[in-house]
């Protein structure tokens, strides 16, 4: 059986690091031990980088550590001409880039804790194809995968 393929976002990321429980941690715990692949891009690391030096600068080491120890597969942005042709998937133009590059995973579910952008907007489900919901519903998931 192939590895589960999971995308994070940003905000799924943050919650990760910085809770010791939680289904987020529960995640990244998953990918440190193999059991599934966990996968960010260059646009994650650098808001949550942003997110630490601005609110737990004290933290940004463990954000280091955890997406080494976690082996999170680390993407490429998508380039700016592909950001703008698929402007119409999101209302935030920010966020394509994390759908892109989700689809370029092949993630069987992209992560997130961002509703009003990804998870009470279905069309984004929909024009993607994607599984998208909080770290709490991708546990729920891989557990009715088993």
């Amino acid at each position: 059986m192939n590895k589960p393929k999971i995308f994070l976002d940003s905000s799924a990321l943050v919650a990760g690091v910085l809770s010791s429980m939680g289904a987020a941690r529960a995640l990244l715990v998953l990918s440190e031990n193999e059991n599934i692949e966990l996968f960010i891009n260059e646009h994650v690391i650098t808001e949550c980088e942003r997110t630490f030096a601005r609110k737990v600068p004290e933290a940004l080491p463990e954000l280091r550590n955890t997406i080494k120890n976690a082996m999170l597969k680390i993407l490429n942005d998508p380039a700016p001409e592909k950001v703008q042709a698929n402007l119409y998937l999101i209302q935030d133009p920010q966020d394509v880039a994390i759908l892109l590059s989700a689809l370029v995973s092949k993630a069987d579910f992209l992560v997130t804790h961002n509703r009003k952008n990804f998870i009470d907007d279905p069309q984004v489900a929909e024009k993607t194809g994607l599984r998208i919901g909080t770290p709490g519903d991708a546990l729920e998931w891989l557990r009715e995968q088993i």
